[in-house]
């Protein structure tokens, strides 16, 4: 078992267990890597006087065998400790399938495990999709899916020593400016962040002293990782050249995602569109969709053909920015920590801002329209949405600038608008009827507008 990082997905299993587990197995999911089969065992450790815990990338064939006996459940559970030599008990253990995608009759069994009542059951999917290998078996309805995500900067925080984020909650709830000072030191930390990133491993590394270059080569493992298994996904190589052409293109400041571009194809096809969910269903990426009137609905007016795509850690982000050389060199990353790297990296805080959202479980999406009179068009990077009252986010990555496009947001969509905001390493401001964020305070205005918080969904 890894180092065990206290993980936000640990206290939804704990109310999975209290509320839930009787009824329900609950299916871990996320991408590789991102700390699942930790999360599970520690859990398991702790809450349960016993745990199996079965592997079906390493699983023996004995073990595979017991799954002949699931008609006789009796037998079943008999084998299963007899292989194991582990001791289950009533109401006091759970039953863990990892890597259970490899093994879909263990996923077909748990409408009949869970019927059963004896115990629980914790499932872990990873990048492979799962509907790859469940075309001929019964899903089952009694599962819940618990969504395990990098680490956001509050869990990075906790692991890392540099403080509880409890105090940027107080800091924001005071709505007054947080000093230069202050904000300095804490956007140098939420930087950090953005280096190392919220895969546990790269986390680890960091607090093992490693230094910056050494840090960039587990992420390099772990990027290699996706790359095999995009290729077992898609000979091709194209799902692979899709995630890899994700920071070009925000670079360039595309309207949206080209599929095309990536895929060196003419035109997008129905492949490409397939390749698309592979991607998706890899938790890799995270995706932004266009809306074409946010004074209706976001969800109801959502434009499927036209997204734009982030990478699901920030810190695997920014080495896939430098993939091009054998390793992102220490001082590179020193550049970013003091501020001084050279190019706009707007869209490097775009990606990071995406991440935040979607770790908080709110959906993402942006809006662009023409000017009139011009060739040129208005774009508000993220809108979030509250009920029908719908908040504007534009990112910068230094200074704040002119903002005509959350200008002519708030006018156009006034009757709908919320509030807009720009989210940059500047301290807390408000003018003009544009409020300014820091970009560390984001998920207090994201926890200040949540309806609910669950995190658990069937």
């Amino acid at each position: 078992m890894g180092v065990f990082f206290r993980r936000k997905a640990y206290d939804e299993l704990v109310r999975w267990k209290k509320e839930y587990a009787d009824q329900y197995a609950v299916l871990l999911e996320g991408a590789r890597r991102v700390g699942k089969s930790t999360i599970a065992e520690h859990f398991a450790r702790k809450e349960y006087r016993s745990y199996i815990l079965i592997d079906f990338a390493t699983v023996s064939d004995d073990i595979r065998g017991c799954f002949d006996s699931i008609g006789n459940i009796d037998l079943f559970f008999l084998r299963l400790q007899a292989v194991t030599g582990i001791t289950l008990y009533e109401h006091e253990s759970v039953i863990i399938f990892d890597e259970v995608q490899l093994f879909p009759r263990a996923r077909q069994a748990i409408k009949f495990l869970v019927k059963d009542g004896r115990y629980h059951y914790i499932e872990i999917g990873s990048l492979i999709s799962i509907r790859k290998n469940v075309q001929n078996i019964l899903i089952p309805s009694e599962e819940m899916k618990i969504t395990v995500y990098p680490m956001d900067y509050e869990e990075f925080l906790l692991a890392t020593g540099k403080g509880g984020y409890h105090l940027i909650r107080r800091l924001y709830k005071t709505g007054a400016a947080v000093g230069q000072k202050i904000n300095i030191e804490l956007m140098r930390t939420f930087r950090l962040y953005m280096a190392v990133g919220g895969m546990p491993q790269a986390v680890e590394a960091y607090l093992d002293g490693k230094n910056f270059s050494q840090i960039d080569i587990v992420k390099r493992n772990i990027i290699r990782l996706y790359e095999d298994d995009f290729r077992k996904l898609d000979p091709s190589g194209r799902v692979s050249a899709m995630y890899h052409a994700i920071p070009a293109q925000l670079s360039r400041d595309f309207r949206q995602y080209r599929v095309n571009r990536a895929v060196k194809e003419k035109r997008r096809s129905k492949k490409a569109d397939e390749l698309l969910c592979e991607l998706l269903d890899s938790k890799t990426v995270n995706i932004c969709y266009h809306v074409t009137d946010p004074g209706v609905s976001l969800l109801l007016t959502e434009d499927l053909d036209s997204y734009k795509l982030y990478i699901g850690d920030t810190g695997l982000f920014f080495t896939l920015m430098f993939m091009d050389r054998l390793a992102v060199e220490n001082e590179i990353y020193s550049k970013l920590l003091s501020d001084h790297l050279p190019a706009n990296l707007g869209y490097f805080y775009e990606n990071a801002v995406a991440q935040i959202i979607v770790a908080a479980g709110r959906v993402p999406y942006y809006h662009t329209w023409e000017k009139k009179g011009s060739t040129h068009y208005y774009e508000v990077d993220f809108l979030i949405s509250q009920g029908s009252r719908v908040t504007g986010i534009e990112v910068k990555s230094s200074g704040i600038g002119k903002h005509e496009s959350l200008s002519a947001f708030k006018k156009q969509y006034r009757q709908h608008c919320k509030e807009v905001y720009v989210i940059s390493q500047k301290d807390v401001g408000d003018k003009d009827g544009i409020k300014y964020l820091p970009v560390y305070m984001l998920p207090c205005l994201l926890e200040d507008q949540e309806i609910s918080g669950s995190g658990i969904s069937t």
